[in-house]
C-alpha cells in the first residue's frame, strides 16, 4: 500500500481503506513494501515538527532479515552504516539494534515475503533518529542481511500496539502531541 490517497502503479492506497476528509494527509511515508504506523492528520503544524531532521525523533522498526543476524552486524548497525543516498555516500547516525527473540507474533504479510527453504530468517529491532529514503533496507543490506519485511511500530511514544494492517484510529490532538513529544 502506498502512503498516499490515490492508487498508482497497481498499488493500493490509503483512500482504499477509508473515506478520509479532504484536509487529511500523511505525515512522512512508508514505501509500498513496508507496513506499520503511519500518522494521518489535518494539523499542518505536525509535519514540520515531526519531520525536521534536527529534531531526531525516535522511530522503531521490526525488521525481518534474510539469514541469522550476527553480533557483528548488530554492532555495525548501532554505530553507523555507509549507504547510498541519491548517488552519494552517506553515513547513518548511530542506531539502537537488537535481536527480537523470539520473533514478534504478528499476522502473515499479504502478499507473503519471499520464502527460501534453505535460508533462515531472523528479526531485529532498529531504533533510528533519522528517516532517509529506504534507510532501514539500505542499512540491513549494507551489513549483509537484506530486509524481507519492515514494520514501523513506534514514533517517539506513539505505538502501533494491537492495530492490524488497514486499521484506522482517530486520536485526540493533545494525546498525539504528548506521545510525539511535540510542543
Amino acid at each position: 500500500m502506498l502512503s498516499q490517497f490515490k492508487p498508482e502503479g497497481g498499488h493500493s492506497a490509503l483512500g482504499d481503506l477509508f473515506d478520509f476528509p479532504p484536509d487529511v494527509y500523511p505525515v512522512g511515508r512508508l514505501d509500498h513494501d513496508s507496513e506499520g504506523l503511519l500518522l494521518l492528520t489535518n494539523d499542518k503544524k505536525i509535519t514540520p515538527l515531526l519531520l525536521d531532521p534536527k529534531q531526531k525523533h525516535k522511530r522503531i522498526y521490526w525488521v525481518q532479515v534474510e539469514g541469522m543476524v550476527s553480533d557483528k552486524a548488530l554492532d555495525l548497525l548501532a554505530q553507523n552504516v555507509q549507504i547510498n543516498l541519491d548517488g552519494k555516500s552517506y553515513f547513518t547516525l548511530p542506531a539502537k539494534a537488537r535481536r527480537l527473540l523470539p520473533g514478534p507474533e504478528i499476522p502473515e504479510r499479504i502478499p507473503p515475503i519471499r520464502f527460501r527453504k534453505n535460508v533462515p530468517t531472523s528479526w531485529i529491532e532498529l531504533c533510528l533518529r533519522e528517516g532517509k529514503n529506504r534507510q532501514v533496507r539500505k542499512m540491513t543490506a549494507a551489513v549483509g542481511f537484506p530486509t524481507l519485511r519492515l514494520i514501523r511500530v513506534q514514533i517517539e511514544d506513539l505505538k502501533l500496539g494491537e492495530m492490524k494492517s488497514g486499521d484506522v484510529m482517530e486520536l485526540e490532538r493533545d494525546f498525539v502531541y504528548r506521545k510525539l513529544k511535540l510542543k
